[in-house]
């Protein structure tokens, strides 16, 4: 009966048939966690099940950002399914949006902190909460603290410095710099500021150097010019 009400919902951004091709993926990532397993084993669990997660929620915020709320059976049985199995999405009552898996990533590196597992779940960390936490304003963001500022920082510098051929290097350097910005800003004395403001100069400059044709430049250019008018 269930899967013949699914089918009901195949016009829907979920179908029956992805709703338990999901379920299965992690079913099976949820048995590579388990505590007898090796380290690098579940990290690769950890990671994989955090991006299958977002690759839900995206589809989740697709359907709020179109309909003002997660609609059609399909979606409703993925989301009940998902907490039964003790895996249910992140998400923020005030944005109305769910929001990166970040739990996932955090442990991946917990038991993989060197390495491509690491690289990528850093990544996944710095990108997910970035974008989570832009808001209306990115030099700005709603309710940052100084040590999840600090943390973003902390990744972004690791993953260009251990990681030069990640495939993601031009988006980490991107949020790097409007983070470093964001410390400029924020910064409570004047050595402090100074400070941030010479490497978000140099990684704006590195950038626009390595990517002269990324359509993030002016972005990143106009950023830097509000921050030192501000000065």
């Amino acid at each position: 009966m269930a899967c013949l009400a699914l089918q009901a919902g195949a016009h829907d951004l979920l179908t029956a048939e992805s709703v338990q091709a999901y379920l299965a993926r992690v079913a099976d990532l949820q048995k590579s966690l388990a505590p007898g397993n090796a380290a690098e084993a579940r990290a690769q669990a950890s990671l994989q099940l955090g991006q299958t997660l977002d690759d839900i929620r995206e589809l989740f915020n697709r359907d709020i950002e179109a309909h003002g709320r997660v609609q059609g059976l399909p979606s409703s049985v993925l989301m009940s399914e998902l907490t039964a199995y003790g895996a249910p999405l992140a998400y923020s009552a005030d944005a109305n949006r769910f929001t990166a898996n970040l739990k996932y990533y955090r442990d991946a590196l917990r038991w993989a902190s060197t390495g491509p597992i690491a690289a990528e779940a850093s990544f996944q960390m710095l990108k997910g909460y970035f974008y989570d936490s832009v808001g209306n304003d990115p030099l700005q963001p709603d309710s940052q603290t100084r040590a999840q500022l600090a943390e973003q920082l902390r990744l972004g510098e690791t993953l260009l410095r251990d990681f030069p051929r990640h495939a993601q290097r031009e988006e980490t350097s991107f949020i790097l710099a409007i983070h470093t910005m964001q410390a400029a800003r924020a910064a409570v004395d004047a050595r402090a500021r100074t400070r941030f403001m010479k490497d978000a100069r140099a990684l704006t400059a590195e950038f626009l150097r390595t990517y002269p044709d990324s359509l993030r430049a002016a972005t990143l250019t106009a950023l830097l010019d509000t921050v030192s008018g501000s000065e």
